[in-house]
């Protein structure tokens, strides 16, 4: 007996994807967008086009930069905090001086060794406290590179009692005369790592004092990133930032007893990050402020804090294929259509030279990364809407999500002057 059900096939479901779908999926169904680059980015477009940049690469808008940096130095000016530039998150020296200028401030925060010996050597001015403990055989390696007058520019994060010992036993090698200056971690509520407790904090102190002059106190260190995390609702905000102030104060009071003859205008009483500086006001016990990314905002640091500044970092890639119709590849090139016929905005594709960083793109709107295609580090492929016009050598604009790593992926930053790439600026060597 003939059986004569209806055959789903590939192109009936393609014909009637519109229909099988349930009538409120449809009606969720992406809006169309896109458009052309606004007069910002064609501006940008067209400094990279003069400059002969056909590759992707890093360019950092350098009146943003020096707007930016202008917004942050008013903290110091409205709090009497120092702020200390993080080097990982501006990772050129180059940048670095722009900063120190801005800020009237040779302060650096860095977190590894390699960074550490070359700002130095470069920059033998800056002064510099360890945004994370190192570890013995690193800090080793440092001793060994740089001369004592440098080492003495050094602030060593000390976390744990074991830590401590290790670098006293570092300190016991050295020429006579020559000490290691120790800046305590506490945890302030993050509770990813430092001394929390009072007796802790005295016990390393007491010791740094039996050193024999080996080692010296130079601060402490209480990094609250965890308060700009949290939610304000139910209050959790404010407790953790309550909490954060109390156990600083805990700490502090501890070492004033033990070390009650350094004042703290002579010690580095470090706090905050780009996403909480602003909260603090110079009345607490810390007496400066880390910043970094905020200078060029990534959009990971897009906050309420920071709404006067501006982006200054934008990955620039050109594209290399154009497609009028956004095809998958082969065995699968159908559901192709089935994804555009639920979203418009699959329409058309593209590839761009390199792809798969810490970025959202920006410019122009509506393009975005396919899913379906997948990630690539070499071309990416991207999808569009039919209101987007790109043509191979046009550019597409990406947004880090973050500066530090980033930053060291693209070779020399292209900087942009407001009208031309005038500039070439080296980052630092690639290094964990």
């Amino acid at each position: 007996m003939a059986d004569n059900r209806p055959v789903l096939t590939r192109r009936r479901l393609l014909a009637g994807g519109a229909l099988a779908l349930p009538a409120a999926a449809w009606l969720a169904r992406p809006a169309e967008q896109g458009g052309p680059h606004n007069a910002y980015f064609e501006g940008l477009s067209a400094a990279l086009r003069e400059a002969g940049l056909a590759q992707a690469c890093l360019v950092l808008d350098l009146p943003r930069l020096r707007a930016n940096l202008a917004a942050i130095a008013q903290h110091q000016t409205q709090t009497g905090m120092a702020l200390r530039a993080v080097l990982k998150s501006l990772p050129s020296l180059a940048v670095m001086k722009e900063v120190a200028l801005a800020w009237r401030s040779d302060k650096v925060m860095a977190f590894n060794a390699a960074q550490t010996a070359q700002l130095l050597l470069a920059r033998p001015q800056s002064e510099v406290l360890l945004g994370k403990p190192l570890p013995a055989a690193a800090a080793h390696h440092l001793l060994q590179t740089l001369p004592p007058a440098l080492i003495a520019k050094i602030e060593w994060l000390i976390d744990t009692p074991e830590r401590l010992a290790q670098y006293q036993l570092l300190a016991q090698a050295l020429p006579a005369g020559q000490a290691l200056r120790m800046n305590l971690e506490i945890d302030v509520g993050l509770h990813r790592g430092g001394f929390e407790e009072r007796a802790q904090i005295g016990n390393a102190l007491r010791a740094i004092q039996g050193s024999g002059g080996r080692l010296q106190w130079s601060g402490l260190m209480g990094y609250d990133a965890h308060v700009a995390a949290l939610p304000e609702a139910l209050g959790l905000r404010r407790s953790a930032w309550d909490g954060s102030q109390r156990r600083y104060q805990a700490a502090w009071a501890t070492a004033h007893s033990v070390m009650a003859e350094q004042a703290a205008k002579q010690l580095s009483l470090n706090t905050a990050g780009s996403p909480t500086f602003r909260l603090h006001d110079g009345r607490g016990v810390a007496n400066e402020v880390s910043v970094g990314s905020a200078a060029v905002l990534p959009l990971d640091f897009e906050k309420p804090l920071l709404a006067d500044l501006l982006p200054a970092l934008f990955i620039a890639t050109p594209v290399l294929k154009s497609w009028p119709q956004f095809r998958l590849p082969e065995g699968v090139t159908w559901l192709s259509q089935l994804a555009q016929t639920w979203d418009p905005n699959q329409a058309q594709g593209l590839a761009v030279h390199g792809g798969h960083w810490l970025a959202q793109p920006v410019s122009p709107p509506g393009v975005l990364p396919s899913g379906l295609f997948g990630h690539s580090s070499n071309q990416q492929v991207m999808v569009a809407s039919r209101r987007v016009r790109l043509r191979p050598d046009d550019h597409v604009f990406l947004r880090p999500l973050q500066s530090e790593a980033l930053m060291l992926q693209f070779g020399d930053l292209a900087v942009f002057d407001g009208q031309h790439i005038s500039e070439r600026w080296p980052v630092l060597p690639a290094s964990a």
